[in-house]
């Protein structure tokens, strides 16, 4: 039950699409923890999504259109936002990922550069843009927290998530370096969330997602993190109980990152092999 833990924070929240998205998640979870939100995403994504939708249950809030790799469109969002919710923000949280490379199926070893840049910029340099026109524009309270969704493959290879890979690695980076010169200069926080393989319009597009769903819920002591569990996750990172946790990615994967090897998978292993 909601505990009004974000009563009288504003943020915005990017990337909502449906209601598969942690972002759509999320959004629902601080409206109900007492935040006002603006909500946005790239103008195509909003005419393919549901996002006003999502604007009625969170209390009609405004829904301002911003494509994250334009400069112009994001200081846009900004002032519109303070605008709308009468004040400097509080929180943001990025859910913004697309890979023209893993849409097309072109494999990580024949990349094309083209799209490769565009995975960065929409992925990964979008979060600085997103930094380093808040700090410009003044537009994030002190302790505001931003957060960032990331995936274990920024460490570790994972072959279907193909440049994505890269792109989340670029992410977390830009995560410690904003986080350093933005918790000295105003005491915000900026960290990531490294979260487990979840059911999203954009994760159901990687190769082989199905069975590596399958994997990680066996290779996980608590099972695989869900959306609503990150959403929850996400409301405790934006909340004032959190303001001394900078810089960090926290991985919320109910264990998968710290487990070699399960029970479970070994047995499955001996059974193929006791079929062979």
């Amino acid at each position: 039950m909601a505990s009004q833990l974000l009563k009288g924070k504003k943020g915005i929240i990017f990337g909502a699409l449906d209601e598969r998205s942690i972002a759509w998640k999320t959004a629902l979870a601080a409206h109900a923890e007492g935040a006002q939100l603006v909500l946005t995403n790239a103008p195509i994504a909003l005419r393919m999504g549901k996002i006003n939708e999502l604007s009625k249950l969170c209390g009609d809030a405004p829904v301002i259109p911003a494509d994250a790799t334009s400069m112009p469109d994001i200081e846009h969002l900004f002032q519109k936002s303070m605008e709308a919710l009468d004040g400097k923000v509080d929180f943001v949280l990025h859910s913004i990922g697309m890979s023209p490379n893993v849409r097309k199926n072109i494999e990580y070893t024949d990349t094309n550069y083209e799209n490769f840049h565009k995975t960065l910029d929409i992925s990964s340099l979008s979060l600085h843009r997103i930094l380093q026109t808040a700090m410009k524009m003044d537009a994030l309270n002190e302790w505001a927290s931003v957060v960032a969704l990331s995936y274990i493959a920024a460490q570790r290879s994972f072959p279907g998530y193909n440049d994505m890979a890269d792109a989340k690695a670029l992410l977390e980076s830009i995560a410690r370096s904003f986080g350093y010169h933005y918790g000295f200069k105003n005491k915000v926080r900026v960290n990531t969330i490294s979260q487990s393989p979840t059911v999203t319009t954009a994760g159901s597009g990687v190769s082989g997602f199905d069975a590596f769903l399958s994997y990680a819920e066996k290779m996980s002591p608590l099972g695989n993190a869900s959306s609503d569990d990150c959403a929850n996750f996400c409301i405790t990172l934006f909340s004032d109980y959190t303001r001394m946790i900078t810089m960090q990615n926290i991985f919320h994967d109910g264990g998968f990152s710290m487990t070699g090897v399960s029970q479970a998978i070994v047995e499955d292993e001996q059974k193929l092999a006791s079929q062979g």
